[in-house]
């Protein structure tokens, strides 16, 4: 599959155009290298970094999918791999209190 059509099936672009502008750029990586080419053959168990709004975010191809279809079928083609994931995949777990700030909450008057 190629990778401007697997960001458009997956819903990180609105079209295969913004696809390939996003491509055309350098901002994707594949497996740690930059990508220029929209033809770039994909397959599953490759990894793809992509800059998105806020922060970079890392996935790993699960199943190539075979349409645009709803959110929740493109999401279950990939999964993150940055932020939580990245700690579970690690085998790390969080202590129960670990997760919440020290900061108390101000008392109430």
């Amino acid at each position: 599959m190629r990778l401007d059509r697997l960001l458009f099936c997956l819903r990180f672009a609105r079209s295969r155009t913004a696809a390939q502008r996003w491509i055309g750029e350098g901002h994707i990586r594949l497996n740690g290298a930059r990508v220029t080419r929209q033809d770039q053959a994909i397959a599953a168990g490759d990894v793809l970094t992509l800059p998105l709004t806020r922060e970079a975010v890392a996935i790993e191809l699960l199943s190539l999918p075979e349409r645009r279809g709803p959110a929740k079928e493109a999401q279950a083609c990939y999964r993150r791999l940055d932020g939580e994931g990245a700690m579970r995949i690690a085998g790390e777990r969080r202590a129960a209190g670990a997760s919440q700030t020290d900061k108390e909450e101000p008392a109430q008057q």
